[in-house]
């Protein structure tokens, strides 16, 4: 019902936009977030953005440099990710539920689109 989209490989320094297309469902009453794991660690919070109001809420890590906003009509939510490094390289994965940060706030998941940054 999830499904990312936009991954890629990517230079250092450079920008990426992922998507999330909802299906099946409205999300419009959902919160949405964006978590990522990178091969050997866990999964991470990245990021989340309320219904409604569309408040959002990032990770340290990459406040300043993604961005989630939605688009409610069109069921999707996007991560625009720029000034990426390649500490961010992981495998980005989108969810829908409460507004987070825990992985268990969130019900619904989708695959997951991977993300690649070279030095």
């Amino acid at each position: 019902q999830l499904e990312e989209s936009g991954g890629g490989l990517v230079q250092a320094g450079g920008s990426l936009r992922l998507s999330c297309a909802a299906s099946g469902r409205s999300f419009s009453s959902f919160a949405m977030g964006w978590f990522r794991q990178a091969p050997g660690k866990s999964r991470e919070f990245v990021g989340s953005i309320s219904a409604v109001t569309t408040r959002t809420s990032y990770a340290d890590s990459v406040k300043g440099r993604f961005t989630i906003s939605r688009d409610d009509a069109k069921n999707t939510v996007y991560l625009q990710m720029n000034s990426l490094k390649f500490e961010d390289t992981a495998a980005y994965y989108c969810a829908a539920g409460d507004l987070g940060p825990s992985e268990k706030d969130f019900q619904y998941w989708g695959q997951g689109t991977q993300v690649t940054v070279s030095s």
